[in-house]
């Protein structure tokens, strides 16, 4: 079974929250339900892979201004069959962002999120079921985006914690919990 080492890793995961925790148990049913959960041609839904990439110093996240959804987000993206989640959390953040050295802080899943996805031409309303990997960058690094954003930026974790964008400020909180708060929020 394909899913297998999946499942096996979201089953390790311990949700943060509540709110993680629902999206863990929909997560988990899916991909038990759905053989073919990391296609994209699964039309109610499917697996993507995404990377919170925080600084050297652990004070800021880079976030991407999402062209579609016009919304700031982490890089990340389709599975397209890659079972690896991971290895596509990387290959999404290097193409969405231009940096070559991005470095995994473990292997483990760092969060995971269930979103609505909103119809589009030609694409239904579907759902994004998003397993994400912490990674660190250099912020000094050049970025380079790509056709998928409208900007990148390095933003104070402290800030995006108190964003109204719960699953980028649970993130956030969770890098400060880890690692402590090393900021003054401006």
């Amino acid at each position: 079974m394909h899913r297998a080492p999946l499942l096996t890793r979201l089953r390790r995961h311990v949700p943060s929250d509540a709110v993680e925790a629902e999206h863990l148990q929909r997560m988990i049913e899916f991909v038990e339900r759905e053989n073919e959960c990391f296609e994209r041609s699964l039309a109610r839904g499917h697996l993507t892979g995404s990377a919170f990439i925080i600084d050297e110093g652990r004070t800021h996240a880079l976030l991407l201004h999402h062209a579609k959804l016009e919304r700031w987000l982490q890089p990340g993206g389709y599975a397209d069959g890659d079972q690896d989640l991971h290895a596509v959390a990387l290959r999404e953040a290097r193409e969405e962002t231009g940096l070559a050295s991005i470095q995994p802080l473990g292997e483990a899943i760092f969060d995971v999120d269930v979103h609505a996805i909103p119809a589009r031409a030609g694409t239904p309303a579907h759902w994004h079921y998003d397993v994400r990997y912490l990674f660190e960058a250099d912020q000094s690094a050049p970025l380079r985006g790509n056709r998928e954003s409208k900007g990148l930026a390095w933003r104070e974790l402290g800030v995006i914690g108190m964003s109204g964008e719960e699953s980028l400020a649970r993130m956030a909180r969770k890098v400060l919990a880890r690692f402590g708060e090393r900021f003054v929020a401006g």
